[in-house]
């Protein structure tokens, strides 16, 4: 029974420390700031700067009679607190955060996040454009806002204004306010969705992504090298030579230890394929020489790139590619029916016969037949304007 309580107690440890956010208490930042506001006076306050990757933050605000100092400050008080969400567990920590000392003086307050709201508070006392309003006079107050559940920190430009309102009728007030930010341990390397967003984008302008017809995994795993090995400020402190390097380098690496060559090349064959179909040659041959280039290509993208040179006339080109497809594989039969299309219309009727005659009985694919292929070629040469007297010589023999 005892293993039973001991193995749970475990359990229960290990989720609250995977519950616990990766981050810290900024406390080299933490801002302190006592305020003399005139009876019956407002006045605004702008915080300091928060640190990159701030989503949550602790402000106190204590109000002390003259001469009254804090008894202990809002950063040795979160010391012992190591995650923000612990504050919210209940009634205790917003105890735990109160000042042990205040003064008999109260105050109203309100939270904007420009300066212009701000500015338009201390003038007329509106609170419109508030994110966050107390407007119940106090002595002490203090509040957790996170970027999850407030305003306040939501597209926050790094910055907060304080607006203070005196409830003395007769004398001047003091206030202390102190804030402290929690800072994400990932974010504070500058990697928000919007600058990851930035990197993925311009990865997509890359020759390698332009290749894909998706680009998306690769471009995340081009981003999330670069997150790793740089903070965004440093990046964009590169020169545009050395970012086009980075790029370069991890673009290689994402394409190497990935399926993303495959996917290249198979979006380039489906981009051919569809062209082909759309008699749109010039697309077709643009993606199959690509291919070639790349030292990726097959017999079957020699035989379809052999066909594109023929449909566009460019008959020692379709040569060329058709005589390298038949070394590459010497039983493709459409490698040899393109080639003795090419020789026909190079003007070797004798080769190109040849080829017809040893062939004319099989299948160039499962369910079509070479006879059945070279007529549906013929048919779309001449549709395409390219004629020759050997068509229908050739047609006699395959009968």
């Amino acid at each position: 029974m005892k293993n039973i309580y001991l193995l749970l107690f475990i359990s229960i440890c290990f989720q609250t420390i995977q519950a616990q956010k990766e981050g810290y208490w900024d406390r080299e930042r933490a801002m302190t700031k006592e305020i003399s506001v005139v009876a019956r006076d407002r006045i605004v306050i702008k915080s300091d700067d928060f640190p990159v990757g701030t989503t949550e933050l602790i402000f106190r605000i204590t109000l002390l009679d003259n001469n009254q100092q804090m008894a202990g400050s809002l950063v040795s008080v979160l010391k012992a607190i190591p995650d923000p969400t612990g504050i919210s567990q209940g009634s205790a920590g917003a105890v735990f955060l109160m000042s042990k000392i205040s003064g008999d003086d109260k105050c109203k307050y309100a939270v904007f996040t420009n300066s212009e709201a701000a500015v338009d508070y201390q003038k007329s006392g509106k609170t419109a454009e508030a994110c966050l309003v107390q407007d119940t006079s106090l002595s002490k107050d203090a509040k957790r806002l996170s970027i999850e559940k407030s305003t306040c920190l939501k597209n926050n430009k790094g910055n907060l204004w304080f607006g203070f309102e005196s409830s003395n009728w007769i004398m001047k007030q003091k206030i202390v306010l102190e804030i402290v930010p929690w800072v994400d341990a990932k974010l504070s390397r500058g990697w928000s969705v919007e600058n990851r967003k930035y990197i993925i984008n311009l990865c997509k302008t890359s020759a390698l992504a332009q290749k894909m017809t998706s680009s998306d995994d690769f471009c995340v795993c081009v981003e999330e090298k670069i997150q790793k090995q740089y903070r965004f400020d440093e990046f964009q402190k590169l020169l545009n030579i050395e970012q086009a390097k980075v790029y370069k380098d991890y673009g290689n690496s994402c394409y190497g230890e990935s399926n993303v060559s495959k996917t290249i090349y198979a979006d380039l064959r489906a981009k051919a394929l569809a062209a082909m179909k759309k008699l749109q040659y010039g697309a077709a041959i643009s993606a199959l020489t690509t291919i070639l280039n790349d030292g990726q290509a097959t017999a079957i993208d020699d035989a379809n790139l052999g066909y594109c040179y023929i449909a566009t006339k460019q008959y020692g080109k379709a040569l060329k590619v058709l005589e390298m497809g038949e070394k590459r594989d010497v039983t493709e039969l459409l490698v040899k029916l393109h080639l003795a299309h090419a020789l026909l219309l190079n003007g070797d009727y004798a080769k190109a016969k040849k080829i017809h005659k040893e062939f004319r009985t099989q299948n160039v694919t499962d369910s079509l037949s070479w006879t059945q292929k070279t007529k549906s070629d013929f048919q779309t040469f001449v549709k395409a304007g390219i004629q020759s007297s050997d068509f229908e010589r050739i047609l006699k023999i395959l009968e």
